[in-house]
């Protein structure tokens, strides 16, 4: 019993103990808590807090930011409702429906009849986030097998577009194809409620508008108009933008009168002016021949309407070009 006695005699000393953690490995976990949690804590003023306390602060948060952590095993397969994401769709569609009934009655693109009317200037297109970027597609002929590469991302401080990439006029060795190099950029339809094809109006403007800054390389400017027929998928205007190269941006201006027919790639000698108020799509093609890299950097495409310009349209017809014009 003499052992008995000391062996409680030395734990109630090492309850008084100052520094318990000293005995911690001899004594186990539940006696060293024992007599860490007898000691008496030094008193803190009002409005602050010890240190101790923000040590166990940060102890718990850390222990729940380790709960919180959700690693999903790759053999486990996420549940996927097929039911619920078909309610979801149809909802949204109903919404977007709602809001385009909305906007109707209220005016065109839900404003006021009279601010439309009066509009001199219109941003369409401008880059601001990963969702703008969703409105475009690239492509190039590594389609059909050309070494062409294109790529798009956003430019610096997320306030415009980088259009980049690799251009090749090797031409692809399958036999059929005897001339490649080109790279493209074109927007998106946009849809409605239901997968409804839209268009753009801008009947009420003449110039294209945009800013852009690129490598001193030439590129199409290329407009297609919104068409159901299969004969008129391939149809677009086109004309040319020059960039000048170097750091600074430069805003081009494009009248609509200068707009070019072409089908299929080749400029018609029936020229037609270009209808402005069903337009599908704009993009830009690169294919001047000169293989190497290209960059071009776009802030925002817009439309606007320049009092000084009164060209109808810059192309002349005569009745053996165009005999239909002249019926």
């Amino acid at each position: 019993m003499a052992w008995v006695h000391r062996f409680l005699n030395g734990a109630y000393i090492f309850r008084h103990y100052p520094k318990p953690s000293a005995s911690c490995p001899f004594l186990g976990t539940r006696f060293a808590y024992y007599c860490s949690s007898s000691l008496q804590k030094p008193e803190v003023a009002p409005g602050k807090t010890s240190c101790q306390r923000n040590s166990e602060g940060d102890l718990q948060g850390h222990h729940q930011k380790e709960v919180v952590l959700d690693i999903t095993s790759p053999e486990e397969k996420p549940e996927v409702s097929f039911d619920k994401a078909i309610k979801d769709e149809i909802k949204d569609h109903f919404r977007r429906l709602k809001d385009d009934i909305v906007n109707h009655w209220i005016g065109p693109e839900g404003r006021p009849l009279h601010e439309v009317l009066l509009e001199q200037a219109k941003v369409v297109w401008q880059f601001r986030g990963k969702e703008d970027l969703d409105k475009w597609v690239v492509t190039s002929d590594k389609t059909i097998g050309g070494r062409s590469e294109v790529f798009l991302k956003m430019g610096k401080n997320n306030q415009s577009a980088l259009l980049y990439g690799t251009l090749s006029s090797e031409a692809p060795k399958d036999g059929e194809s005897g001339r490649s190099g080109y790279c493209a950029m074109i927007s998106r339809i946009p849809r409605g409620p239901f997968e409804r094809k839209r268009s753009y109006d801008w009947s009420q403007f003449n110039t294209l508008y945009l800013r852009v800054r690129g490598d001193g390389r030439p590129w199409m400017v290329n407009i297609r108009g919104d068409t159901d027929l299969i004969q008129r998928k391939n149809q677009m205007y086109s004309y040319f933008m020059f960039t000048r190269g170097g750091p600074y941006w430069q805003e081009v201006k494009i009248p609509f009168s200068k707009f070019f027919f072409s089908n299929q790639g080749r400029i018609r000698d029936a020229q037609y002016p270009l209808l402005l108020d069903k337009i599908s799509s704009v993009g830009f093609t690169l294919a001047d021949k000169v293989d190497g890299p290209f960059f071009l950097e776009i802030d925002f495409i817009g439309v606007f309407t320049d009092p000084a310009h009164t060209e109808e349209f810059a192309y002349e017809n005569s009745p053996e070009l165009n005999p239909r014009l002249f019926k």
